[in-house]
């Protein structure tokens, strides 16, 4: 396996209502927030500024308030983009689509949910599986040591991981049940986002664009 230093992170996932559009805050700078909208290039707005919809309320230190026909979120910068204007409730899993923007190095990096516990996703299609290391396992509270123990091929030679279920892996609003993973002993920047997730899912690539659809 191999990885890039961490970039930044441009990712929107968007709900299966088309009312819905996915904000992200990548940065704050001069009182200006950096606003990602449904994966577009970032955009510097202030307080009262508005762009595709998305109205900045207010900037404060680390945070934006923003508000879509009439709903108002808190963004945090570096934490998973939020689904607003969405007629439905958001966050409960039943989103159909996860839209995600290549970085510099052309990775495609997501923050998301493993049973519920915050994780750095990158998108890998060489893995089989859901890989994470030992101290993230520890982290979110996994029981990787019950596990199967597999040997598993790596850069650096054979190691000894476990196999294990997850309960859920969540992007957005998207959210699978009961994934395959494998925990390495060695230290990852980030958890591989394999193909016992990628196939639930038709995937589209257009540019710097990854499209993730729901299969059925």
């Amino acid at each position: 396996m191999r990885w890039a230093p961490l970039a930044l992170i441009l990712l929107s996932a968007t709900c299966a209502s088309a009312w819905a559009q996915s904000v992200a805050l990548s940065g704050v700078a001069g009182g200006k927030a950096l606003v990602v909208i449904d994966g577009a290039a970032p955009r510097f707005l202030s307080a009262g500024q508005s762009h595709q919809g998305v109205r900045v309320v207010s900037v404060q230190g680390e945070s934006a308030t923003v508000e879509v026909s009439g709903q108002k979120r808190l963004l945090r910068v570096g934490e998973a983009p939020v689904s607003v204007g969405s007629s439905g409730p958001s966050g409960d899993g039943a989103g159909q689509r996860i839209v995600l923007t290549a970085d510099g190095q052309g990775h495609f990096m997501s923050s998301g949910l493993i049973n519920g516990k915050t994780v750095q996703f990158m998108v890998d299609t060489g893995a089989t599986n859901v890989i994470l290391s030992e101290a993230d396992a520890k982290r979110i509270n996994l029981a990787f040591d019950k596990g199967q123990r597999v040997g598993v091929s790596t850069a650096n030679g054979q190691v000894v991981g476990h196999m294990l279920r997850l309960q859920s892996v969540k992007l957005g609003d998207v959210q699978v049940y009961d994934v395959p993973a494998i925990v390495l002993p060695q230290a990852m920047p980030f958890v591989l986002l394999g193909n016992s997730f990628l196939t639930r899912f038709q995937m589209l690539r257009q540019n710097d664009q990854l499209t993730l659809e729901r299969r059925y």
